[in-house]
């Protein structure tokens, strides 16, 4: 059975071992030999680009060649376009001739595909953004 210590029982021992635990220097406490960085300032993203728009429209005859925030693009791809399932949003392999849906597998076309009903395949295509509209 433990004993209950209550703080009229405490030694002055017990104490100093308590203190010892409470000032020894601990790893996750900042270094106090550690110089302080400065004022750093953190600007929220909304600011960042109001401020290079700045620095563009007062530097008119910047170089072309010296990329900013806003005018650093990414070359095109060169790896072919990723196509994906309309149904499960794998990737479709496989192309449907009749309605032109995308499917993943053959699962996917005997059990959904072939039993779709008129129009639905249009809803789905129009997701994708590839639907016919006739007028």
């Amino acid at each position: 059975m433990s004993k209950s210590v209550t703080p009229a029982t405490t030694t002055s021992a017990d104490l100093h071992s308590l203190s010892e635990v409470t000032t020894k220097p601990h790893s996750f406490k900042q270094n106090p030999n550690r110089k302080p960085v400065g004022n750093r300032r953190y600007k929220p993203s909304r600011q960042l680009i109001s401020d290079e728009i700045k620095y563009i429209q007062q530097k008119e005859n910047l170089p072309v060649d010296k990329p900013t925030y806003l005018s650093v693009t990414a070359p095109p791809s060169l790896l072919p376009k990723k196509h994906y399932c309309d149904i499960t949003g794998l990737e479709g392999k496989y192309k449907n001739p009749a309605n032109q849906l995308r499917f993943h597998n053959v699962e996917i076309y005997q059990e959904v595909i072939k039993n779709i009903h008129p129009g639905v395949d249009q809803a789905y295509l129009e997701l994708r953004g590839a639907n016919v509209v006739l007028k």
